[in-house]
């Protein structure tokens, strides 16, 4: 054979062979890009707003369980993330506006409960395009198209308060794709002579007023003892890891009593938002969670900080007493779900038959998941 050919038949072969390299490997399937709910709430902590902070306390956990409902492309769960932001008290620095910063976003939620319950009003002078405007500049909006980015600010007295008006606002707005709602603590006439209807319009968001002292009504059911004993069951399922996870547990529990201890109402939608694993989760402290995640280094795990029980399991044992609390968990939030189910059912109904006694004035939470269900549509996030 001549010398050409040889090398014409050996590359040929070569050539063969890395396509059928090729053709057997592994198809690289790239897990779904998970998209997220950016929310960034701004009080007015001014002298005249304790019922809008007592709502805001309360409302928390129906946002997020109305945004844990989303859905998104492939069925894609959005990863939700929530900062908080006060103005109008006196003894922040007046320099920024009395504007104060209480956490950046984060999805760590007995945390934002707790700065929730912190807040305390004051009186003050409110400074509405200041406060869009810091969070705006300050916060870490996400730039991915497909992510929901969005401002709540609620307050009352005029929005054109202060040295930065919401044009300025509003622009920088536009440009990072963030939708400014804005809700008037007040009557919607007032709210619209006092200009609160002008930064919804420009941010592409909406305006809407509510009553901030009205409570919500309860109704108690024949479910709500047994929804607490599921609770309590739920907290056991938890293990401590890290250095702040015995802080992190005890926030946990102090969270729980602080919003039952608030109204019934409240406790009973944080044990239905604790009931998703998508919409509560603790891996920055719990093994169950951090584990779910995928990612989770055990080699790293520093056993002193453990409960005593698990100090000296090995990690083959630890792996399945996480496991078998990883079970024990998703049995448990079942059955909160579907006693949930059985609970709002029953309020419907009770409600249906004293319609004409029902207060309907709008409130901050009936507000928000309405803007939220309306807007999220246009993302492709589905809230059935």
């Amino acid at each position: 054979m001549k010398l050409a050919a040889k090398i014409s038949l050996g590359l040929f072969s070569i050539a063969s062979v890395i396509s059928l390299l090729a053709l057997s490997k592994k198809p690289d399937y790239k897990k779904p890009v998970q998209p997220k709910i950016q929310a960034a709430i701004l009080l007015d902590v001014s002298g005249s707003m304790d019922g809008l902070i007592e709502q805001a306390k309360a409302q928390l956990w129906n946002m997020v369980n109305t945004m844990g409902k989303a859905k998104c492309t492939g069925d894609v769960a959005p990863q939700i993330e929530i900062a908080l932001y006060e103005y109008g008290r006196t003894t922040n620095d007046a320099n920024a506006g009395y504007v104060k910063k209480i956490n950046d976003f984060i999805s760590d939620l007995d945390s934002l409960s707790q700065n929730l319950f912190s807040l305390k009003t004051n009186g003050g002078d409110e400074y509405c395009g200041q406060v869009i405007y810091s969070s705006l500049k300050e916060l870490q909006w996400d730039a991915a198209p497909e992510n929901y980015k969005v401002i709540f600010i609620a307050g009352n007295e005029d929005f054109l308060q202060g040295n930065i008006q919401y044009t300025q606002s509003c622009k920088e707005a536009k440009q990072k794709g963030v939708i400014v709602n804005t809700i008037y603590c007040g009557d919607k006439m007032q709210g619209i002579a006092e200009h609160w209807n002008l930064a919804g319009e420009c941010g592409n968001g909406s305006y809407t007023n509510i009553n901030q002292n009205t409570k919500e009504e309860e109704i108690s059911t024949p479910y709500d003892s047994m929804i607490y004993v599921m609770n309590n069951k739920l907290n056991g399922t938890y293990i401590t890891y890290g250095y702040a996870g015995v802080t992190y547990q005890a926030k946990q529990g102090s969270m729980d009593a602080a919003n039952t201890t608030m109204s019934k109402e409240a406790g009973m939608k944080r044990i239905k938002a604790k009931s998703s694993g998508k919409v509560y989760q603790n891996a920055h402290w719990d093994l169950v969670d951090a584990n779910a995640n995928g990612d989770f280094n055990f080699k790293t795990l520093d056993k002193k900080n453990l409960p005593d029980s698990l100090k000296n399991k090995n990690e083959e044992e630890l792996k399945k007493f996480i496991a078998i609390k990883s079970k024990e968990r998703s049995a448990i939030q079942n059955e909160i779900t579907t006693l949930n189910t059985q609970r709002d059912a029953y309020i419907a109904t009770e409600k249906a038959k004293n319609a004409a006694a029902i207060n309907n004035s709008p409130t901050l939470e009936t507000e928000v998941e309405k803007i939220i269900k309306e807007q999220a549509r246009r993302f492709n996030m589905r809230i059935e």
